[in-house]
């Protein structure tokens, strides 16, 4: 009992302990080594343990560089400031926008309702719906805001499936009964429960202990669906999930001169094919977990929709019915999101002349993927979200209609207002972003960068493939109890330095780490998709644990597979760049 006593007070200043601890206990580092690296380590030190722990906000932390560079001498104070909204952030920013009038005028769940009433509700092929959905959605808006979205309308479908209320008779089957201990001699009556009839014959005569395990199994695998495919969506753009901004900052500060070879279009073509592979194994991988491949019970291959499966596809008929037409409000957002996409795509897709390319000097780079962003974003502070009234109407009206008429402004309120994105936009990933990029500066002028590099190269005997799959496997088991944006701000700047030096392309390693830190499936705590689907109470962590396993592996052989294929011939990492070589000097 006395140790019991004594941990419970140290638990209660857990946070106390660590804000002042870690400062501490790393302290002899800058006063024993007083060299520049020795400092920079020492404030990176410091950053990794607060962001692991949490002990206070993660944007909090990502400002202690403005702070400790330049009382330590590493960096002065305005040099430190200008990372934290660099075109990067501004890309994210814009971006965010865009998602938060999706969200705001719930296109997204529109365009979610839509797929899944097209593709049913037979149990692979809903799985499949949800999961294409929420991978898609998350592409463009971020992964909570989808899986919040999503999983309610998973636990509505579910609900009618699991419902009991129409039970029948049925006739005894002849085929023997399961239950070896049952009287064959008693007649049974069975209650319908779900993907148990198909048709109007038995698959199976369940025990009420099987039906009941089978329901939990199918809840769990529908439910793990959604915060999976959000993880996994999210890899797809550029713009779908912190780490890849990371990624693409850190390939900015650190290779100013790479050429822009990381934009929205060439992460595009190298993800979107790796996400839809991955994607698809996660949804065989779950089918078996939870549902078995007996494809006349799971696919429903040649029968038709049992009542309960009647009853789910109502309830999405009854969802969708309750969103109306689609407004003009709604119209006009898909508009500007198409367009956002367009440009993008266009604006400089490597293998032909983009259109920024053709407009602007073609040495120089004028407009980025953030200048798109900001431009789409700002149109949906002006475009209107409703018809002006009488606009274009050739009807005469009355004295009174048309005093009302005057009363009201011409054009009615915008698709968005600062009030709905200042609420919406999380503004703590954008100081997030801006102190990596601080971290990663810091670490090149205290010479930290290069002092890492020298330590690493003897690591130039052991093949880059090996180097790449052993560091993806780290990094995925380390993102499952921090920050995935954390993590790639962390990792980032060491895996450019060891790139360097051992002469291998930088992209080689980074575009895979950089996955790899977004592949959270572990742990409820890992990321909040995670925890919005643990919430439904249907999952134990011990059922997240040992899927998610295999879903690391998966990820990270999905990873190896596209980095050593249209990767390497997309990215050129047979050789090493001159812009990564020319930093060695």
């Amino acid at each position: 009992m006395a140790p019991a006593s004594l941990l419970r007070p140290l638990l209660r200043c857990k946070n106390c302990l660590i804000l002042l601890g870690a400062p501490l206990a790393f302290l002899p580092l800058p006063l024993l080594v007083p060299t520049p690296e020795a400092r920079c380590g020492y404030v990176i030190i410091i950053m990794a343990a607060y962001w692991c722990t949490e002990v206070i906000p993660l944007a909090v932390t990502a400002l202690l560089p403005a702070v400790l560079f330049p009382m330590f001498g590493i960096l002065e104070s305005k040099k430190v400031c200008m990372q934290y909204l660099k075109d990067t952030n501004m890309l994210f920013v814009g971006g965010l926008i865009v998602a938060v009038a999706v969200e705001h005028w719930n296109l997204h769940k529109r365009i979610a309702l839509r797929v899944l009433l097209t593709v049913g509700v037979k149990p692979a092929l809903l799985m499949f719906g949800f999961m294409g959905v929420t991978a898609f959605l998350s592409m463009w808006i971020s992964n909570t805001a989808t899986t919040a979205m999503m999983v309610p309308i998973v636990q509505a479908v579910l609900d009618q499936m699991n419902s009991s209320e129409q039970d029948a008779t049925f006739p005894e089957p002849t085929v023997a009964h399961i239950n070896p201990s049952s009287e064959p001699e008693k007649k049974t009556t069975v209650a319908v429960v779900p993907m148990q009839v198909i048709g109007n014959g038995y698959l199976h005569d369940h025990t009420k202990e099987e039906d009941e395990r089978t329901k939990k199994l199918i809840n769990k695998g529908m439910t793990l669906c959604v915060c999976y495919a959000a993880s996994i969506g999210g890899t797809a753009t550029l713009t779908g999930t912190g780490p890849n901004l990371v990624l693409k900052g850190q390939m900015n500060q650190l290779f100013p001169d790479n050429g822009d070879i990381l934009n929205f279009a060439s992460w595009f073509g190298f993800a979107f094919p790796n996400m839809l592979l991955m994607l698809i194994l996660a949804w065989f991988w779950l089918q078996f977990s939870f549902m078995g491949f007996n494809f006349r019970k799971t696919w429903g291959c040649g029968t038709q929709r049992t009542e309960k499966e009647k009853a789910a596809l109502n309830v999405l008929k009854a969802e969708h019915s309750k969103l109306g037409p689609i407004s003009f409000a709604e119209f006009n957002v898909l508009l500007l999101f198409t367009l956002l996409v367009i440009l993008w795509f266009t604006r400089d897709p490597g293998f032909v002349p983009g259109w920024a390319t053709i407009a602007f000097n073609k040495d120089t780079e004028y407009v980025t993927d953030a200048t798109v962003a900001i431009f789409v974003a700002v149109l949906l502070f002006i475009v209107p979200s409703a018809k002006p009234r009488c606009f274009g109407s050739q009807r005469s009206c009355d004295l009174e209609e048309a005093k009302e008429v005057l009363k009201e402004p011409f054009l009615p309120a915008p698709l968005l207002n600062w009030k709905v994105v200042q609420k919406k936009m999380p503004w703590s990933i954008v100081l997030l972003l801006g102190g990596g990029f601080a971290l990663a500066h810091g670490s090149e002028a205290s010479g930290l960068s290069k002092w890492l590099g020298n330590q690493m190269t003897p690591l130039h005997t052991i093949p880059p493939w090996s180097i790449s799959i052993i560091l993806s496997l780290v990094i995925a088991v380390f993102t499952e109890c921090t920050s995935n944006v954390a993590t790639a701000t962390l990792f980032l700047p060491v895996f450019a330095s060891l790139s360097q030096s051992i002469e291998i392309n930088p992209l080689y390693i980074m575009i895979p780490c950089t996955l790899s830190s977004s592949f959270a499936f572990m742990l409820p705590v890992a990321t909040p998709p995670n925890a919005i689907v643990f919430s439904y109470g249907h999952l134990r962590v011990s059922d997240m644990a040992k899927t998610g396993v295999m879903m690391n592996i998966i990820g990270v052989l999905c990873i190896t597979l596209a980095i050593n294929s249209w990767g390497r011939a997309m990215f050129h990492l047979d050789t090493f760049p001159s812009w990564a070589n020319a930093t060695m000097g």
